[in-house]
């Protein structure tokens, strides 16, 4: 029997409020809607898009999550709004986590962001992020000598640089990263006891900041990744895990 070849894929239509959303989107992407411009009402989108009060609603859902749209406290006006950095950042783990990227994937990145950003902060940097920066490493040596977790003081630390670098796209690529890659390294370096190699690095990296030394600032922001890496290897864990599967074997950062 002779097959007939397909020339052609189905049609594959999209659900209304998908459509009604991405109208929506690309009016406020093309700037033909303004930040902070207020939208419509539901029953005048419904009009204007001919389809029932239900299927907006549904599509403002959408906006919303997307960061798009938002009422403002007490009223129920819709306006524009920009997408804050958590909100990119939640979309960006998500995505990472579902595509079952690896530690060793992550690492990697961070390595060559991380350099990137201490040396650009190094063309950048103001009196008043250094003395942050000063800060933050000596709270984090108390916070060792103490015996307390410095988890979220190694994300502020690493924060400060990526803002001395005053790039925007730097921030907004690190973000989700950062928000995988400390916590989990860091779970796995309490195990080895070793808050004194990330203070020594810190203040290292902080000093070379103060000076303007540039190789020096290079150097030990890169020794001070690959020792997460080494951590890591030295528990005895797979870097090529899954970052979605590791999580659950790590212990509870607090």
């Amino acid at each position: 029997m002779k097959t007939t070849k397909n020339f052609f894929e189905p049609v594959v239509t999209e659900p209304a409020y998908r459509a009604v959303a991405r109208m929506i989107e690309s009016k406020i992407l093309a700037g033909e809607v303004k930040i902070g411009e207020p939208l419509p009402s539901e029953a005048a989108l419904a009009d204007q898009f001919g389809v029932h009060r239900s299927t907006v609603r549904e599509a403002i859902r959408s906006l919303e999550q997307a960061g798009l749209v938002a009422r403002r406290r007490g009223q129920k006006r819709l306006y524009t709004t920009k997408p804050g950095s958590a909100q990119i950042s939640r979309r960006v783990s998500t995505a990472m986590l579902l595509g079952k990227v690896t530690f060793h994937e992550l690492w990697e990145v961070m390595l060559y962001l991380e350099v990137a950003a201490v040396n650009a902060a190094l063309d950048r940097l103001t009196d008043d992020i250094l003395t942050k920066i000063e800060e933050n490493v000596i709270e984090s040596e108390l916070a060792v000598s103490e015996g307390r977790s410095t988890v979220l003081l190694d994300v502020e630390f690493h924060f400060l640089l990526a803002q001395a670098a005053g790039n925007r796209a730097l921030l907004l690529c690190r973000e989700p990263i950062s928000q995988l890659f400390y916590p989990a390294f860091q779970s796995v370096m309490a195990r080895l006891n070793a808050g004194e190699r990330m203070i020594t690095a810190h203040r290292k990296i902080f000093e070379a900041l103060r000076n303007r030394d540039r190789a020096m600032a290079s150097e030990w922001m890169e020794r001070h990744i690959v020792d997460f890496r080494r951590g890591y290897e030295l528990a005895d864990l797979d870097l090529d895990t899954p970052i979605h599967d590791a999580m659950f074997e790590l212990p509870e950062v607090r």
